[in-house]
């Protein structure tokens, strides 16, 4: 079954890059229907108009409440017939108004290794506490910040050696390789949620 994906970013778009690559190679039967973001400079608006991928920019400031603004990102989503939605980078909190419509179809990716580091900083933050491990975290949204039961974690070892930098480039290359991955397990329907679990049925 091709899964349709709604993609919610606020910058660059790479991890937005590396679900279209996936899709385009063959190994993630997907449709990206529409990009919608809340800055109109994100280079991810950009990168969707390249692949013939409609992207939308939505104005916080246009709206007189979050409620009003998260019911214009539900309705969008809507009308683009999404089957999943995707935060790739996304910097605001996404409200109830999408959360519950879509109810365990909504995705987010944080930059640590949950429930360690959660937070808008969680490159730097681990970096700062000087841990030797930290790593990638693919996990459903919910209603609490970076809080919903956790799908994929990878580890990332921070050598000796390693600058913020290096480190920054290491946790993005992770994301952009799990990110894919974890789309393949649902469009292959094999992820269901038990409680906090989030179960993954073997490769038929």
């Amino acid at each position: 079954m091709t899964i349709r994906l709604g993609v919610l970013i606020s910058g660059s778009g790479t991890n937005l890059q590396a679900i279209i690559d996936a899709i385009e190679s063959g190994d993630l039967n997907a449709e990206v229907s529409v990009v919608i973001s809340n800055h109109d400079s994100a280079g991810g608006l950009k990168r969707a108009g390249r692949h013939g991928i409609d992207g939308v920019y939505i104005d916080r400031g246009n709206f007189e409440s979050a409620h009003k603004y998260n019911i214009e990102i539900r309705d969008i989503l809507r009308r683009y017939d999404v089957d999943w939605v995707v935060m790739a980078g996304y910097m605001r909190l996404l409200g109830r108004e999408v959360l519950d419509f879509y109810r365990n179809r909504v995705l987010n990716i944080h930059p640590a290794l949950l429930p360690s580091f959660a937070g808008a900083s969680g490159i730097h933050d681990a970096w700062d506490y000087g841990v030797k491990v930290t790593g990638v975290t693919v996990h459903f949204a919910s209603e609490d910040f970076d809080e919903g039961p956790i799908i994929a974690q990878q580890a990332v070892t921070i050598a000796e050696d390693d600058t913020i930098e290096s480190l920054e480039a290491k946790i993005h290359a992770i994301e952009h390789q799990l990110y894919p991955k974890v789309l393949m397990l649902i469009a292959d329907g094999r992820l269901e949620i038990v409680g906090r679990k989030v179960m993954i049925a073997p490769d038929a």
